[in-house]
């Protein structure tokens, strides 16, 4: 059984769905030159050909969009502030005052409701001019930009949003140091040893702003969130075990430094064994100890590890790398399906921290074809993503009814909006269908899908419909 005060909803970000992104004082954010996603080329500046530049027009939307959610029920909306609204640039010294209006009206309309705002500081969308100039967050001076952004942002929402997460997906700079990290320098030329000094800054931006949010406001609640992946061996073989492990602990490290405020063991011998050298100023140490209140985690693939190089390939659409699993099937973008993954990765955080976990995206994009119904109204039949978040839901149940506490499940594209990873509309996650295709065409009219009604029930049992 889901607990009474399980918090039920649905997630975006900025950078996919809000679109206007250079009106009202709003600078450039690094997804404004990614036109084709994680894996595509940037460009060097905005070209028509991207797909986020408009996204679904939540800024002009949001109270329509808003008052659907609050149709499903929704008691929490997980979204993300664009830094470059509030400081275009990202180094100013005063913020941007219509982009901090916006957000104040986007959380009084989610109040108007009973929704509480789940915010996520940084989504992805480092302010462009911070990676052209800085480097992104190989600089250290990101901290001191990013600190004066959450100064900005917490005394301004400071009772209007209690939940918070610092930075959306943190250990995919790894794979992603651009998207995540605002990194410019192209990922081949990257050293390893430079990668984890920009790590570090972050995690210690991220300490900086528990710090500082605390003081603000002793009631806020402010999570860490990392892309949760649980790596299983491909085979009983004891080498494929360590090295399952081994892959693991490279997601590990930013859960273990947000919750327990100090490197772990094992990720000291492996900077050791590779001659890195990560560089603490003064104060680092003792900032790191700023821990978090709950652990925050997407979770929609999980993957293997294997020692034998022959079978070490990577996984289609694993933006963390990993070997397929042979005895999983994969969704449209080659993702493995595996429901008890979910299960797992509850337990196995839960047991090593206990920290209240919250499962802050979790979905499936597919292609999606509008219907004709009976009475002539359009509709979605995806019948395929109800089958997908029920498997999920009722394995977060089996982890509720193993001992795991877990704060609530928001899940991802709550309503359509633009792929992080492939930059298309076509690849679709919501509960309601936006008239918007990959050529641009369309009229963003909003349309509920069938999976939108299936959603309204399991909020209003809390839970109880999925075993109907």
């Amino acid at each position: 059984m889901f607990p009474e005060k399980f918090l039920w909803g649905g997630a975006v970000a900025a950078n996919q769905c809000e679109g206007v992104y250079q009106e009202d004082g709003k600078g450039l954010s690094i997804q404004d030159v990614l036109p084709h996603g994680i894996k595509g080329a940037r460009t060097a500046k905005p070209t028509p050909d991207n797909m986020k530049l408009i996204g679904i027009d939540f800024y002009h939307r949001y109270k329509e969009d808003i008052r659907l959610f609050a149709e499903m029920g929704f008691q929490v909306f997980r979204l993300s502030i664009a830094w470059s609204r509030i400081f275009p640039k990202g180094d100013e010294k005063e913020p941007n005052e219509k982009g901090l209006r916006f957000y104040d009206d986007v959380f009084d309309e989610c109040h108007k409701y009973g929704i509480e705002p789940l915010v996520t500081i940084s989504h992805y969308e480092t302010p462009l001019y911070l990676a052209e100039h800085y480097n992104g967050w190989l600089s250290r001076e990101l901290v001191g930009f990013y600190e004066r952004y959450v100064r900005t942002i917490f005394t301004r929402y400071k009772d209007k949003v209690k939940y918070w997460l610092t930075f959306n997906e943190i250990n995919s700079i790894l794979e992603s140091p651009f998207m995540s990290g605002g990194i410019s320098t192209p990922k081949e030329e990257l050293t390893e040893a430079q990668l984890y000094q920009a790590v570090h800054h972050e995690l210690v931006a991220s300490a900086l702003a528990v710090k500082i949010g605390h003081e603000i406001n002793p009631e806020f609640k402010i999570g860490c969130m990392i892309l949760g992946m649980p790596v299983y061996p491909l085979t009983p073989d004891p080498q494929d075990v360590i090295r399952a492990m081994e892959e693991d602990r490279k997601n590990d490290m930013f859960t273990d430094i947000h919750v327990r405020g100090k490197y772990p063991g094992y990720m000291k011998r492996y900077l050791k064994e590779r001659g890195i050298t990560v560089h603490f100023e003064d104060g680092d140490a003792q900032l790191l100890k700023n821990t978090v209140d709950f652990i925050s985690f997407s979770y929609y693939v999980s993957v293997c590890a294997t020692a034998d190089t022959s079978k070490n390939r990577r996984g289609e659409g694993n933006l963390l790398g990993g070997v397929p699993n042979p005895t999983l099937r994969a969704s449209e973008w080659g993702w493995q399906i595996d429901p008890m993954g979910l299960r797992y990765i509850l337990n196995r955080l839960w047991d090593k921290y206990q920290k209240p976990l919250f499962v802050v995206e979790n979905g499936l994009g597919a292609v999606d074809r509008p219907v004709e119904t009976e009475d002539g109204t359009m509709t979605v039949e995806d019948d395929y993503r109800i089958a997908y978040m029920r498997d999920h839901l009722l394995q977060l149940e089996e982890a509720l009814a193993d001992g795991v506490d877990v704060m609530g499940y928001t899940s991802w594209g709550c309503i359509d909006l633009v792929s992080a990873s492939t930059a298309e509309l076509k690849k679709r996650y919501g509960f309601i269908y936006v008239d918007r295709n990959d050529d641009g065409s369309g009229t963003l009219k909003r349309m509920k899908k069938k999976s939108f009604y299936w959603y309204k029930d399991v909020i209003a049992s809390n839970g109880k419909s999925l075993h109907a």
